[in-house]
């Protein structure tokens, strides 16, 4: 290690300064590696080695047909990967491997400039995909990084240690900070603080309109934050917390689907109108929360069920479906912040006593033969026809209760008959798999039934009180029209996975992946440390989100109203904003000119080399002349000051002379540009 050090100070200034860029430039990719292709991190990653290499050992730049050959295979494989090179994934594999790219031509400052800009821009990017409290952390750093990098660029005479350019790039970063708060809380937010091309609108949430076997049991594996709910007051019981997202209804034999428009024709009426058909009975004060959401990219809102009243969400048109699955007017791209009111005991169905959709009977032919005869088997049993559809849901309950059926994060591949494989064969699954059994065996009773999923359960954070709802409580189970003995109609939430693991729905039990090497050494120490570890990060993030990712508007203009503002706008918080820009400018100003005045410029520009050349070894009293200053220069450092010392002297007849050679300002300009004794 002390011989790379030394050979490292040993460079050339250029080569030294070159692997600083490389440096800087990884560090700023490094978070990407997650977002881009595998050979687009393999090749920046080579290209970046290639040059260290090269300015390390001072060797040649690769001639141009290296870079064109480079160049021409990155777009082959962009529109090989993307099918495209325009939007954001395509657009951001280009940048950082052009990026990257530059660094192989780095012949001249302007190369440099170039390869600097693309940096900052590149290290933009990575708030595409993330902007987390440690995304930010981490392009804190590149951003001193790039700015040490520019000031450094811009020190062109002698070697100036690199400490020197990173406190002057501290500095910068330090007084644009003021600037920077006072944009974030007044600069008008006019639309999303990043907008991105539709293809960022991939599915990012473990839910989606569709399920197939297997697709929530990778969920299971996921413990990322979905999103978190502060209640006003005791939070419901554990087998109350179901959070009510896409409802399947259409089957095919191997994937459930959202079938809303289809219903919707079917009745006569639209999607998203259900409200003028359907309604809710509720029992029981209401549960009233707050959600903060995780970026779903989808337009639903996970509400408790049951959310009969529209949700308060500022700036969004919020609608629900005959399903009760309450939409946004667009994808939710950011963190998003929600009041809610729902009613944990609820029945709902349509108002006039129709007759039940047949959509939600409907199976698809050929498939699970051995259902289908047990529910034959069932409803030739006397008891089970006389207690109608409630008598049928109790029988498949204690079914799953008392045949042997297991909870299992890994049930293995299906075949083609899922429900025959589940309720004959295997006896094991994830939540999906109990679900969609339990359904088809409904539907083949002639029961209408359907799959709600979402999110059942939380934790409670210890550090902030507020309740974590993670992917791995993604969560499937099933809702079935049902006749009371009133002979009143309606859809009921049934749970069956709640009679194979009782636990995992009213005790907030949960299948866990096996920790990782760090988190089985943390546990092998001490377990309670890190859950407290985990509950205070989870805390942190939280107050990110919400005081940085999701300020908006209306706090910009409750921030108004606190310092007087009867009714704020957008137009207000622009006047507030430019009166703050010109009332800085203008302090700035005077005190600009208050030190010019307070200050001859010449006695500055003598204390400065003083300064100098007193942090090079050279101590001089400040009221020393430049004469004797330039002449212990040359004592002290020989023959390397002799460009000083002229300097000086011109500095001294600029003051005194009666016809002076320089004027300050060429002096001013002289002065940056000397090299400097070491």
């Amino acid at each position: 290690m002390a011989s790379w050090l030394q050979h490292l100070y040993a460079l050339p200034r250029d080569g030294r300064d070159t692997i600083f860029l490389l440096v800087v430039i990884g560090w700023v990719l490094v978070p990407q590696t997650a977002n881009l292709p595998l050979w687009c991190s393999a090749l920046s990653a080579a290209i970046l080695c290639w040059r260290g290499w090269l300015a390390w050992g001072s060797r040649p730049l690769p001639s141009r047909w290296w870079l064109f050959g480079l160049l021409g295979l990155t777009l082959a494989a962009t529109l090989f990967t993307h099918r495209s090179v325009l939007g954001r994934d395509a657009g951001v594999t280009l940048i950082v491997v052009l990026l990257t790219l530059k660094t192989l031509e780095l012949r001249a400052r302007r190369d440099a400039f170039v390869v600097f800009f693309l940096g900052f821009f590149t290290m933009l990017t990575n708030f595409f995909f993330s902007q987390s409290l440690l995304t930010a952390a981490a392009m804190l750093v590149g951003l001193l990084g790039l700015l040490t990098a520019l000031v450094n660029a811009h020190m062109p005479v002698g070697r100036p240690p690199l400490k020197v350019a990173a406190k002057t790039a501290a500095s910068m970063a330090l007084i644009g900070a003021p600037i920077m708060v006072v944009l974030f809380m007044l600069f008008p937010r006019l639309a999303p603080l990043w907008g991105i091309p539709s293809d960022a609108l991939a599915g990012r949430s473990g839910l989606s309109s569709t399920m197939q076997i297997g697709n929530i049991a990778t969920l299971a594996l996921d413990e990322s934050v979905a999103m978190r709910i502060k209640f006003e007051g005791p939070p419901p019981r554990a087998n109350d917390l179901y959070f009510r997202g896409p409802v399947l209804s259409y089957f095919d034999g191997r994937e459930w689907r959202h079938n809303s428009i289809r219903l919707g024709a079917r009745l006569g009426t639209r999607l998203l109108q259900g409200q003028k058909t359907m309604a809710v009975q509720v029992d029981g004060p209401p549960v009233r929360y707050e959600a903060t959401v995780e970026p779903s990219n989808r337009p639903w809102l996970m509400v408790l069920d049951m959310a009969a009243t529209a949700p308060e969400l500022p700036g969004h048109e919020l609608r629900i479906t005959n399903e009760m699955q309450w939409f946004s007017d667009r994808p939710l791209t950011d963190v998003t912040r929600y009041k809610a009111e729902s009613y944990p005991n609820f029945r709902y169905g349509p108002t006039a006593q129709l007759v039940v959709p047949p959509e939600y009977r409907e199976l698809p032919v050929g498939f699970d033969p051995r259902t289908q005869q047990l529910a034959q088997e069932m409803m030739r049993d006397p008891a089970l026809r006389a207690g109608g559809s409630s008598a049928m849901v109790d029988s498949a309950l204690r079914r799953l209760k008392t045949g042997g059926y297991r909870y299992t994060l890994e049930p293995g591949v299906y075949g083609e008959h899922t429900a025959d494989e589940f309720w004959f064969d295997r006896k094991e699954g994830f939540c999906e798999h109990i679900a969609s059994a339990f359904v088809i065996l409904m539907r083949n009773l002639n029961i209408p039934a359907r799959i709600v999923t979402g999110y059942q359960g939380g934790e409670r954070n210890s550090v902030d009180g507020l309740w974590t709802v993670r992917q791995s409580d993604a969560h499937a189970w099933a809702e079935v029209w049902m006749v009371d003995a009133q002979g009143v109609a309606g859809w009921n939430r049934v749970d069956p996975t709640g009679a194979v693991a009782p636990g995992r729905t009213g005790a907030f039990e949960r299948l866990r992946v096996a920790p990782g090497v760090v988190g089985t050494a943390m546990n092998a120490v001490n377990p309670e440390l890190a859950a407290s570890f985990r509950a205070a990060w989870e805390a942190v993030n939280n107050r990110w989100n919400q005081w940085v990712l999701n300020y908006t508007q209306s706090k910009q203009l409750d921030l108004l109203k606190n310092i007087g503002f009867d009714s704020p706008s957008w137009e207000d918080l622009a006047y507030v904003l430019l009166g703050i820009l010109v009332g800085v400018s203008s302090v700035g100003a005077l005190w600009t000119l208050w030190e010019r005045q307070r200050q001859d410029p010449w006695l500055r520009l003598l204390h400065r080399t003083c300064d100098r050349l007193r942090k090079a070894g050279l101590d001089l009293p400040a009221h020393t002349p430049p004469r004797l200053v330039a002449e212990a220069a040359q004592r002290h450092f020989g023959a390397t000051a002799t460009a000083l010392a002229d300097w000086l002297l011109l500095l001294e007849a600029q003051r005194y002379a009666r016809d002076p050679q320089a004027s300050l300002a060429t002096l001013q300009r002289q002065y940056r540009q000397l090299s400097w004794p070491q």
